[in-house]
C-alpha cells in the first residue's frame, strides 16, 4: 500500500470567477462556483490543489522552500565559513502574503503570515457541507470533510509553530465581516484544541484507502498528525509547562503513530540511501507517502545535483553532529568499546559509526563543503560516480528525477516512541523494551546495500533498557532514554525538516548560540596525508586546524607536517547574539498599521 504523490497538471484555485453581469450564459473558460460542485470527481480535483503546497518533497526546479538540504540547513547541526547565518533582529516592515504559493521563513522553518490556505480549506469544507445528502452522502461525505479538515489542521499547525498565537477561522470570512476579518490573535492553545478536534475527526472518518495509492488516506494523515501533535505536546510541556495539554496532544500522537504501525504494508525493508536517491519509490515499503518526479512531463528538481560532490554545500555538517552518531555497538563514542571509537576523522567514523553515517556523508574531505564533510544523502550511488561531471540530467542542474520521501515510517515510529517516553515522565505507562524494538531498533535493523557491505559497515546494536547508556554529554535536564531517542532523530533526519523544530519544541534553541566549540569545527583531518591539495600558497594564513588541547595552528607555508587537527572553516565566526524571543516570529509593522487604520488592534509577538 505505497503512497505515490499525484503529479498535478491542473490546480484548482482558491476561488472561482462567476459570469460577467452582461452575459446571459456561463463562461466557457472560467470555473463557476455555483456549477462546479457536482460530484465526488470535482471534490477530488479541488483537493488535489493542496498537494504540492503540503507534500513538497524535493520541491521543483530550483525552488528550495520546504526541501531538504537546500531549505532545511538552519540548525545547530551545521556550520559554514565566515560568519554564521543569524536570526532576524527586528520586526519586518511587512510579513503578509495573499498568494497561494508556498511561503517560507528559513529561520523558523515554516510559513509567513498568510491565511490564504486557511481560507481555501474552509471554502472546501463549506462546499462539501452544501453537497451533503445531495451529491455526496454517507462515507463519501465523511471522507472528504476529513480531507478538508486535515488540510486546515495542517496549515494551522504550521502557522502556530512559527507565530504562536494566530487568529482562528473556521469559515470563509465575508468582506463585510470586519470584526472577524480584523480580529486579534487567538491563543495557540485555543487554536491547537481546534486542530486537535479536526485531527480526531480525520482519524475517525478518513478512508483507509481512497481506491488508489496516489491519494491522501487515513494512514498518510496519521503520519502527519503524529508529527504535529508531538510538536505541540512537547511545546506545551517545555515552553508552557501545561501538563494537561501536553498529555492531550501527546496521547493523540501515540494513537496516530500506532495506527500507521499497525499496517503491515509498511516495513523497514530498504537500505537508508535508497530512501532518498531512488528513481522510483513505488515498491519501497518504508514510504507512507512520496512524491514522484518524471522528466517526461517536466516535473523535476535540483536536490540531487547539490549532493553530486561537485556542487557546493557552503553550510555543511559540523563536528558536534558527527559526534552525536553512535558507534555500531550502540554506544556514544565516549562509552564505546569499538576499536578507535575516539578517532574522529571521516574515514574512521565511516568505519565505526551507525550505518547512516556512511550513507549520509562522503567518505573523504571535500573542499565543496564548508566544513569539508559533504552530504551525499540525496543522490544514489551511481550519481556520485559521475563526479566531476559531465552529469546526466538526473544528477545535474534542475533536471533531477529521483523520488522524494514525503512521510516515512521512520518518522512515524520515532514520533510515536518519543511521545510515549514523554508521557511516561508525566505519569503515563513506562516505555518497554518491546516499544523500543518496534521503533528505534526496527530502524537499526534496516538492510545494508552492497556498497556499505563491501566497505565492512556493520548494523548498529539495538537500544536496550537494561544497558541504556548514560552519555557524559547528556543535558542534565533530559532523562537518558529521551536523550537517546533525540539522538536517533538527529542521526535519521540530517538535512531534513526536523532539527530546528526539535530544538524549539524542546526549548533548546540555546544550542544555536554555539557555546560548544564543536559547533564551529569540522572533523579531524591530517592535511599532509588526506588533503595535500590545500597545502598551497593561496591557503597561507587562511588554513587552520585545532589540536586536541585547543591549540590553533595556522598554515604558514612551511609547517605542513603540523597541519593535523580539527578543521576550522575559513574565517569562521559565531552568529549574532539572540534571545528567547526567536522561538516565535514577529509579524510585520505594516500589518499592525493596517489593523489600526481600520480601528482594530493586531498584537505583536511577545518580545518583538
Amino acid at each position: 500500500m505505497k503512497r505515490y504523490l499525484y503529479i498535478l497538471l491542473l490546480v484548482v484555485t482558491l476561488g472561482f470567477t462567476g459570469c460577467s453581469d452582461f452575459l446571459d450564459r456561463p463562461s466557457l473558460t472560467t470555473m463557476n462556483d455555483e456549477t462546479y460542485w457536482t460530484s465526488e470527481a470535482t471534490v477530488r480535483l479541488f483537493a488535489n490543489g493542496f498537494y504540492t503546497n503540503y507534500f513538497t518533497g524535493y520541491n521543483s526546479g530550483y525552488t528550495e522552500d520546504y526541501a531538504p538540504l537546500r531549505g532545511y540547513y538552519f540548525a545547530d547541526d551545521f556550520a559554514s565559513s565566515g560568519k554564521q547565518g543569524g536570526f532576524e533582529t527586528q520586526a519586518p516592515a511587512s510579513r503578509a502574503s495573499a498568494s497561494e504559493g508556498a511561503s517560507w521563513l528559513l529561520s523558523y522553518a515554516g510559513p509567513t503570515w498568510n491565511f490564504s490556505w486557511v481560507r481555501k480549506s474552509n471554502l472546501f469544507l463549506e462546499r462539501i457541507e452544501a453537497m451533503k445528502d445531495k451529491q455526496i452522502t454517507g462515507s463519501v461525505y465523511q471522507h472528504w470533510s476529513a480531507v478538508a479538515r486535515f488540510f486546515r489542521g495542517y496549515e494551522y499547525s504550521r502557522l502556530v509553530s512559527v507565530f504562536g498565537d494566530v487568529p482562528y477561522y473556521d469559515k470563509v470570512i465575508k468582506d463585510t465581516e470586519k470584526d472577524l476579518m480584523y480580529k486579534d490573535r487567538d491563543s495557540r492553545t485555543l487554536v491547537m484544541d481546534k486542530v486537535y478536534d479536526d485531527f480526531v475527526y480525520v482519524l475517525d472518518n478518513m478512508r483507509t484507502s481512497d481506491g488508489n495509492a496516489q491519494f491522501l488516506n487515513k494512514y498518510i494523515a496519521a503520519g502527519f498528525i503524529s508529527r504535529f501533535m508531538l510538536f505541540e505536546g512537547t511545546w506545551q510541556k517545555y515552553q508552557l509547562n501545561n501538563t494537561e495539554k501536553a498529555k492531550k496532544y501527546l496521547d493523540l500522537a501515540v494513537r496516530a503513530g500506532a495506527l500507521v504501525m499497525s499496517n503491515s504494508a509498511y516495513a523497514f525493508t530498504s537500505d537508508f540511501r535508497s530512501l532518498f536517491g531512488s528513481q522510483d519509490l513505488a515498491s519501497n515499503k518504508e514510504m507512507v507517502m512520496y512524491r514522484h518526479y518524471d522528466a517526461a512531463i517536466g516535473v523535476m528538481h535540483s536536490i540531487a545535483s547539490y549532493s553530486n560532490l561537485y556542487e557546493s554545500q557552503s553550510t555543511s555538517p559540523n563536528l558536534k553532529l558527527a559526534k552525536a552518531f553512535v558507534c555500531n555497538d550502540g554506544k556514544p563514542y565516549k562509552l564505546s568499546a569499538v576499536a578507535n571509537a575516539n578517532q574522529l576523522d571521516i574515514k574512521n567514523m565511516v568505519a565505526t559509526r551507525d550505518p547512516r553515517f556512511e550513507a549520509t556523508f562522503w567518505g573523504a574531505p571535500k573542499k565543496e563543503a564548508g566544513t569539508l564533510l559533504y552530504a551525499c544523502k540525496f543522490i544514489d550511488r551511481e550519481g556520485v560516480k559521475q563526479y566531476p561531471g559531465p552529469y546526466t540530467p538526473m544528477y545535474g542542474s534542475s533536471t533531477n528525477t529521483n523520488d522524494a520521501p514525503v512521510m516515512r515510517l521512520a518518522e512515524v515510529v520515532l514520533n510515536w516512541i518519543e511521545a510515549k517516553a514523554e508521557l511516561a515522565t508525566m505519569g503515563g505507562a513506562t516505555v518497554s523494551q518491546a516499544d523500543l524494538d518496534a521503533s528505534v531498533n526496527a530502524i537499526r535493523k534496516r538492510p545494508l546495500d552492497a556498497t556499505a557491505i563491501a566497505k565492512g559497515i556493520k548494523k548498529t546494536e539495538p537500544l536496550t533498557l537494561a544497558t541504556l547508556s548514560d552519555d557524559p554529554d547528556r543535558d542534565a535536564d533530559v532523562p537518558a532514554l529521551i536523550w537517546e531517542i533525540r539522538r536517533e532523530r538527529r542521526m535519521e533526519f540530517v538535512f531534513e525538516h526536523t532539527r530546528l523544530m526539535d530544538l524549539k519544541r524542546w526549548k533548546k534553541i540555546d544550542y544555536m548560540k554555539n557555546t560548544d566549540p564543536d559547533n564551529l569545527l569540522g572533523l579531524w583531518i591530517s592535511f599532509p596525508s588526506e588533503y595535500t591539495e590545500w597545502l598551497v600558497p593561496s591557503k597561507v594564513n587562511k588554513l587552520k586546524v585545532k589540536k586536541a588541547d585547543g591549540t590553533v595552528v595556522t598554515y604558514t607555508g612551511t609547517n605542513a607536517a603540523d597541519m593535523v587537527g580539527y578543521y576550522i572553516p575559513e574565517n569562521v565566526s559565531n552568529r549574532d547574539a539572540f534571545t528567547d524571543r526567536v522561538y516565535l516570529a514577529p509579524i510585520g509593522n505594516t500589518q499592525i498599521s493596517e489593523y489600526l487604520g481600520k480601528g482594530y488592534t493586531l498584537t505583536q509577538t511577545p518580545g518583538w
